[in-house]
């Protein structure tokens, strides 16, 4: 039997810990898939028929592309704009409300889906809101989506930045909505 010198063993040893510490740091590169680019013909604020809105394309938003809010987002709050007081989420987003949903059941499929993204998870209590306005429902597609006094909510992908509210009246089917839950027409 042989019996190898210290600095060897610690040499080995060393480079062990070293490759395993290398796995256990290693990160396997994931892309999370960017919210899809509207079509440049989607829904002009005056000129297509409301009905396009939700009509279905083949660029579709799909289950797997749409994600639960985090938990800042879901604590839904009321800020002030040039329309008045209107429910945001917790970051500031303008939230909508489309016309041809009824309350607890979205209407909006499809190409509606990339251009009105659902605001998903069960919403909180943010500043202002009603909190006894805050629900949600499970869509078709299996995921719980936010409402608020029974609208479904969603965002407008044009609006970039907290309060931006560019998809207020688009197509006269989509509306922010006020403190107590209705659809600000203005």
């Amino acid at each position: 039997m042989t019996t190898r010198p210290a600095s060897r063993i610690r040499l080995l040893t060393g480079t062990v810990l070293a490759l395993g510490l290398a796995a256990a740091c290693a990160v396997t590169p994931t892309t999370t898939p960017a919210a899809p680019a509207p079509a440049s013909s989607a829904m002009p604020a005056t000129s297509a028929p409301a009905s396009s809105a939700a009509a279905p394309s083949t660029s579709s938003a799909s289950p797997a592309a749409l994600r639960t809010a985090d938990a800042t987002a879901l604590a839904l709050k009321m800020a002030d704009t040039s329309l008045g007081s209107i429910v945001v989420d917790g970051k500031g987003m303008t939230l909508y409300m489309f016309a041809k949903d009824t309350p607890g059941v979205s209407a909006c499929e499809g190409q509606c889906l990339v251009n009105w993204p659902p605001l998903l998870g069960r919403p909180t209590r943010g500043a202002g809101v009603d909190d006894s306005k805050l629900g949600s429902f499970v869509r078709k597609d299996g995921q719980t989506q936010a409402t608020y006094n029974g609208w479904p909510l969603y965002y407008w992908v044009k609006d970039v930045k907290p309060g931006d509210t560019t998809g207020q009246n688009v197509q006269t089917v989509w509306f922010v909505l006020n403190r107590d839950g209705a659809p600000i027409k203005a």
